[in-house]
């Protein structure tokens, strides 16, 4: 997955951002005008990742407020949450774990901070956890003063939230959310590649950076890989069952159940809870100033006779819009929109976003025009390997992943509650609502070309031409 897929869409962007020097809405007026709609999908897939990812780093920063106690609140069944099943088999003595046992970590993730035992499913969320809500205004808080001034300020708090969680994972050796899955982790498909590329200087040795990058990511998740699997090795021997159904609840559940209940019943739990729950929210602050840094920056670089001189307050109706668009996910039943946002309106999408995305550069802008520009850049050309991954493999991998996700839509399960086939129909048309601006645009570019249908196609799939220099984006001289 690594090899054939993430790295060379990883190279590819990198590419485009630093010789174009331009977000993910402007550039394709550089490569292929026809599909400027890519960049307004990823902005919107951009919006709902917001809207849940920031909700996991709220339940992340309530744990870790919650952690600074003698006793770690999930340890006990005497908390006024709990309920008759609560078993602790953690307190000594012959204690029974049954299948109707529910542990003191999962009745406090599930009853006293999500409180979804509120909610009756999708179709009926229930009311707001404000506890939740001042969490995920502090997180947008942060955010906002990271990123308000740009590079300039986002790039110092990041030697800080990058670094810290390498020094936390040698003590803990933690896993990174979705570490097995490559794509998503290096992120190709997103437009946050192209945004923080296009402040690269021209000459600037990205095929070093690509491969560096995506190999220290690879090695990181590796490395996490084996704690997840320790601990819950330990969690089903102690309750006397098999891995998989201590890990039958993946995803945040496996962080905020089964690892916290682990790291609860450790020596100095509670200096371990407290730097666990620290690295989630470093980790999660990393991605949204990724995230947003990518809106961001297409936004400026596509309308700048507005914003360009605006930024601070252009910041701040992102982190509000933001704001606003995470507060469904902080309902009683906020979990179950997480989930269904989480497999929808992000994977599948942006799967289909890299797909076109290459076929656009390599197919249309062309596989002998993108090396030249390598080769200008970097003064050489890339080799077969990566020009027959972009021509052929990379794509070919993309849409057997998406069909395979068309062909068996993801069965939708979380806890004991089973997700409706209405649901399905939702997701789809939120993945569809993303994914509509390529033939929108597509189709209102043709609209307004000037001359035949034909003459219309041909300049809408040709550059247009640009007098700037390659390398002589005026944002360098502002950093």
């Amino acid at each position: 997955m690594a090899v054939f897929g993430g790295i060379p869409l990883f190279y590819m962007e990198l590419v485009l951002g630093q010789y174009h020097q331009n977000g993910c809405i402007s550039i394709w007026r550089k490569i292929c005008p026809i599909f400027k709609g890519i960049g307004y999908t990823t902005r919107i897939i951009a919006f709902y990742t917001a809207s849940y990812y920031n909700t996991i780093m709220a339940w992340a920063l309530y744990y870790l407020i919650s952690s600074f106690t003698d006793h770690l609140p999930w340890t006990s069944c005497e908390n006024s949450w709990n309920t008759g099943n609560c078993t602790n088999y953690f307190s000594g003595g012959n204690i029974t774990w049954t299948p109707d046992s529910t542990s003191p970590a999962e009745e406090f993730y599930m009853r006293h901070v999500l409180q979804i035992h509120q909610s009756k499913g999708l179709q009926d969320l229930g009311g707001i956890s404000w506890q939740l809500v001042l969490c995920i205004m502090l997180i947008f808080t942060v955010i906002y003063f990271s990123i308000w001034r740009g590079i300039k300020t986002s790039g110092k708090v990041v030697w800080v939230t990058a670094t810290c969680p390498y020094i936390i994972l040698l003590v803990l050796l933690v896993w990174v959310d979705a570490a097995s899955q490559v794509f998503f982790s290096l992120g190709p498909g997103f437009g946050v590649l192209l945004a923080f590329a296009s402040y690269n200087k021209f000459n600037n040795n990205c095929y070093q950076d690509a491969l560096v990058t995506s190999v220290v990511n690879c090695m990181t998740s590796f490395l996490s890989g084996f704690v997840i699997f320790t601990m819950l090795g330990y969690m089903a021997e102690m309750r006397k069952e098999d891995v998989s159904e201590v890990a039958k609840d993946a995803g945040p559940s496996l962080l905020f159940i089964a690892y916290a209940e682990a790291i609860a019943n450790m020596p100095a739990s509670t200096f371990f809870a407290i730097i666990f729950f620290l690295l989630l929210i470093t980790l999660g602050l990393d991605s949204t100033f990724a995230g947003l840094e990518g809106v961001i920056t297409a936004v400026l670089d596509e309308f700048p006779h507005i914003w360009s001189k605006r930024r601070e307050w252009f910041v701040l109706c992102v982190v509000i819009t933001c704001f606003f668009g995470s507060l469904v996910t902080l309902t009683f039943g906020g979990a179950y929109v997480v989930k269904l946002l989480e497999e929808y309106a992000t994977g599948p999408a942006v799967l289909t976003v890299a797909l076109i995305e290459a076929i656009a550069v390599f197919w249309f802008y062309g596989i002998t025009q993108f090396c030249s520009d390598v080769k200008e850049m970097l003064g050489f050309s890339p080799g077969w390997f990566w020009k027959t991954c972009w021509i052929a493999i990379s794509p070919l991998f993309l849409l057997f992943i998406i069909c395979s996700f068309l062909i068996s839509p993801p069965h939708l399960q979380l806890f004991t509650y089973t997700y409706p086939y209405w649901s399905v129909i939702l997701g789809y048309c939120i993945g569809t609502s993303s994914f509509i601006c390529i033939p929108t645009y597509i189709t209102y570019r043709l609209v307004i070309t000037p001359g035949t249908l034909k003459e219309r196609i041909i300049k809408s799939i040709t550059p247009e031409p640009s007098t700037e220099i390659p390398g002589g984006n005026i944002r360098l001289k502002n950093l």
